[in-house]
């Protein structure tokens, strides 16, 4: 994807400095296999900065004046973000047919009609969007308050979440009828409907700043796809507590398929519904972590 530049190679040294310090940013681990990726996407951050060596970007990234700056380009270049519309359909099902309406019903009983949902990992504006769509077509739905929020660490993908306009590869598996209904053709793709837009706030985040994640306030539903595959065991237990905590007690969490919570967490219940098996954070919580 990038060529490689032979002025630029990356010691065993600064390859440790290099990924301990992006670790300690946001969880993205990268192990001795995955020097070579990591020397071939930085060496264009040194040819943009004009830098002799992988050390002296370090030291930039620690203490130089623009350092959370560089940091927000490093996670631009090194997030992978290979997403579409009504991706893993099954789960979506799932959601839709049997945990909407537990929610609705435990917050009826509540006299509450509010709904609030974070897409973690948003990427390019698909999931949340996606989610969208689906609770507009549930008339059991109609009235409430619904927010769902989009965040990833990436503004390059925010970006374009936000500006909302879609080519044919992010419609790999998605219903004709929802191209019609939601969509408008412009010169440069299908656009999204403010409709739908109006639902889906868009933000940057950082899944390792609980800080933040505090602010978000409390979520019915988390969707987390795809995305603590990149992370160790450590940076999973941090992440999925944090979600664990912003979830209200019957909350719940989805998973990408080959994701799971063995040797991370214990204070979820996997509950098997008719359509897919999904990650729920108990009505009367207990959390704990495996060591």
């Amino acid at each position: 994807m990038f060529p490689p530049c032979n002025d630029h190679l990356m010691s065993g040294e600064e390859f440790q400095l290099l990924r301990d310090a992006i670790y300690s940013h946001c969880g993205i681990h990268f192990d001795e296999d995955s020097r070579y990726l990591l020397e071939k996407r930085l060496s264009r951050r040194l040819e943009a900065l004009n830098l002799p060596t992988f050390k002296d970007y370090y030291y930039l990234i620690k203490y130089g004046r623009n350092r959370e700056q560089e940091m927000t380009d490093i996670m631009d270049l090194l997030t992978t973000n290979e997403t579409y519309f009504f991706r893993e359909a099954y789960q979506l099902k799932a959601f839709t047919d049997e945990i909407i309406p537990e929610l609705v019903a435990a917050k009826n009983e509540l006299g509450s009609k509010s709904l609030r949902i974070w897409s973690a990992g948003c990427s390019t504006g698909e999931e949340p969007y996606t989610i969208a769509m689906l609770l507009l077509e549930m008339e059991m739905l109609k009235g409430w308050n619904i927010e769902i929020i989009g965040t990833d660490i990436s503004q390059r993908v925010l970006h374009a979440a936000r500006h909302g306009v879609y080519s044919s590869s992010s419609f790999r598996t998605t219903d004709e009828y929802f191209v019609r209904r939601y969509f408008q053709q412009q010169e440069e793709g299908l656009r999204i409907s403010d409709e739908v837009r109006q639902l889906v706030n868009i933000s940057q985040l950082n899944l390792f700043d609980s800080g933040r994640i505090v602010l978000l306030g409390r979520m019915d539903v988390v969707f987390c796809r795809n995305v603590i595959i990149y992370f160790d065991n450590e940076a999973k237990k941090r992440v999925i507590e944090s979600f664990y905590n912003t979830l209200q007690d019957g909350g719940f969490l989805l998973l990408g398929h080959s994701e799971s919570l063995m040797n991370v967490s214990t204070g979820f219940t996997l509950r098997h519904f008719k359509n897919d098996m999904i990650y729920q954070k108990p009505a009367r919580p207990v959390w704990g972590l495996k060591p």
